[in-house]
Parts: C-alpha cells; sequence; structure tokens
C-alpha cells in the first residue's frame, strides 16, 4: 500500500489529469477517510491519535515552494491535485486552503487547473461545497447505485451515507461536477459483487440522468489492493459501460 509521506508530492503522470502536483492535507502516516473502499492504493483505513494534520499556513507554504522550484526548472503543472492519504475535504480548512491555492495558482502558474478527488461524503457542508465550486476539476466519487454495493466496496464510516444521499446533494452541484467511477468486481468478506451487471450499470445511468455532471470518469483497479480477490475490468468492457453513457448524452472519458 501507497502513503504520500509529504504535504505536496510529485509531479506525476496521472493517468486522467496530465502532469499533476499532488496536496496531501492529512497525516504522513496514516490514512483517514470518510470511506473505507476495498480498493484503496493508501490501504484501510488507520487510526492514529497522534497524526498530525498540516496546518493551512504549512500547505500555502510548501506548496509555493515546490512552484517556485518547478517554475525555476522550466516544469510547469498541468494540474494541482488534492488527493492524498485519504479524504482532503475532512481538513478544517479546507476552503482556506483552496483560497490559497487559487492564489498561488494564478501568480506561479496560471495555466494549470486546480482538482480535488473526493468521495463526495462532505458536500453536504457549505464550506465544502463552496470550495468545490472554486476549482476547476471537483471529481467526486459515485462508485455504484446500488445501496448494497456502496456499502460493499465503498464501505462509507458515517451512517446517513446511501445513494438517495448521494444523488440529493450531488443534483446541487447543477452540472458543475466531474462524476469518477470505479468499475470492478470480486468478493470481500464472503460476500460476491460486480457493478458491471446490467442492473447495476442501468441504475448507475438513470443516477447519473439525475445529477447531470458535466463528464464522468470511468477506471478499474491499477495498483495493488488492500483486499484480496479483486477483479480488474477489461478496456473492452469499460468502454462497453462508456459507450452506453455516451448513449445517454455523457462526455465519458476511460482509464483501463
Amino acid at each position: 500500500m501507497i502513503l504520500f509521506d509529504q504535504i505536496i508530492f510529485g509531479p506525476i503522470h496521472s493517468r486522467r489529469l496530465g502532469l499533476s502536483l499532488g496536496v496531501n492535507l492529512l497525516p504522513i502516516d496514516a490514512k483517514i477517510c470518510s470511506f473505507d473502499c476495498i480498493y484503496c492504493e493508501c490501504g484501510f483505513n488507520t487510526t492514529m491519535q497522534d497524526a498530525s494534520i498540516p496546518t493551512r499556513a504549512q500547505v500555502k507554504e510548501s506548496l509555493e515552494t515546490k512552484l517556485k522550484e518547478m517554475l525555476f526548472e522550466g516544469q510547469i503543472p498541468d494540474v494541482i491535485t488534492f488527493a492524498g492519504n485519504g479524504e482532503p475535504t475532512l481538513h478544517a480548512d479546507f476552503e482556506g486552503i483552496i483560497d490559497d491555492t487559487i492564489i498561488l495558482r494564478d501568480k506561479y502558474c496560471h495555466t494549470a487547473k486546480v482538482s480535488v478527488l473526493s468521495n463526495s461524503t462532505r458536500i453536504h457542508k457549505p464550506n465544502v461545497f463552496n470550495a468545490l465550486n472554486k476549482v476547476d476539476n471537483n471529481i467526486l466519487k459515485f462508485d455504484t447505485a446500488i445501496d448494497r454495493t456502496l456499502q460493499l466496496i465503498d464501505r462509507p464510516t458515517g451512517k446517513q451515507i446511501n445513494v438517495a444521499w448521494f444523488i440529493e446533494y450531488l443534483k446541487k452541484f447543477e452540472g458543475r461536477l466531474i462524476i469518477q467511477t470505479m468499475f470492478l468486481r470480486g468478493e470481500f468478506n464472503d460476500e460476491k459483487f460486480d457493478n458491471t451487471t446490467e442492473i447495476e450499470v442501468e441504475a448507475w445511468i438513470k443516477a447519473l440522468e439525475e445529477i447531470r455532471p458535466k463528464q464522468v470518469m470511468i477506471y478499474t483497479i491499477d495498483r495493488e489492493t488492500p483486499a484480496q480477490q479483486l477483479e480488474k475490468i477489461t478496456p473492452e468492457q469499460l468502454n462497453s459501460i462508456a459507450n452506453k453513457a455516451r448513449g445517454r448524452g455523457f462526455d465519458v472519458s476511460v482509464a483501463g
């Protein structure tokens, strides 16, 4: 499993975003998230009583230092991406950090996009919702429109989280969002799942028709997963799902 050991990491070449400079707002020695996904490259959630979360000032300083370094080297990121060791919107100063980042982006690399990879569990918080509406790419997870599958593969820690809840709050963006969906199949805790079936895909597309995102990103497993017995979906299967969604009017990108 991979834990990011710095506030700013990379740049790395992202399958979906290009040359991406990563920002980790969570501890460097713990995975903290409001999901506990069975496929997460950072592993399962950890409990760290003394884990240190970087301050807003530390994030700003670290990001500015890295951007100056990249500018000096003639290397400009395509995107500044908030990801890291769990759910970035859990940070108490998330909106302020986004404000700082936009200022730094405009100063040092005005062509770069600011992106947030979020599991969508905090979008009901006004400050999180406001922050996500400020960035170029608010990439919000929606892995399934079937509640049991959601509980099996994403394992939300909040009791209020279910498919209807997600759809209700994702609709509030009024199309100013990108939906990201992981497709996979396998078995976990002696229960089989497959979110590529005809029933799953049709329910997912119907949910998209309610949410109306500007773009949809679909992908499958690419790295080691904390749970075993998970199966990567083939490029042909991903493209088949993408074509069904495209046939219903959606702009879909595929990362195999």
